[in-house]
């Protein structure tokens, strides 16, 4: 069984819907904050700290220069809200002593340039945890949560 690690602090998801840290690297949906109908995928690649931010469709970031965009920030921003600083540190290979309390704290701790990539694999995942929303309330079993832990009112 796998352990499920809470959030290290509760976060509100609509800046950024989605964060993980999944094939290596620190990765996410954030919100445009111009326009409601768009999205950025952002990442952070651990060890190397090679970044990417483009739209859901592979547009370039306007903001994503040599340093880290708007998007980026946001993104470490709540990957250390949700997983804490010490393990998103951790995961990325960065050493961050002591005194980083913000995204961009950390972002300065990091050596990476921008480095192109894909955000289809990124989306995709997320547009498979959105679908989980629209599935009715039930108590039978979904065979592609099987290996999600089954948790009780009595535990």
């Amino acid at each position: 069984m796998v352990a499920v690690l809470p959030p290290a602090r509760s976060r509100k998801l609509a800046k950024v819907p989605f964060v993980e840290l999944a094939d290596g690297r620190l990765q996410g949906v954030v919100s445009s904050g111009s326009d409601v109908e768009r999205v950025y995928v952002s990442s952070v690649a651990a060890g190397t700290h090679a970044y990417q931010c483009s739209t859901n469709n592979n547009r370039p970031c306007g903001g994503l220069r040599a340093t880290a965009c708007k998007h980026l920030h946001a993104l470490a921003d709540e990957a250390l809200l949700q997983y804490g600083v010490d393990r998103v540190a951790r995961y990325l290979r960065v050493d961050v002593g002591d005194g980083v309390a913000t995204g961009a704290e950390l972002l300065a701790r990091l050596d990476g340039q921008p480095e192109p990539a894909s955000a289809a694999v990124v989306f995709n995942r997320f547009l498979r945890h959105l679908a989980y929303l629209e599935v009715p309330a039930s108590t039978t079993p979904l065979p592609e949560l099987h290996w999600f832990p089954a948790t009780s009112a009595g535990r």
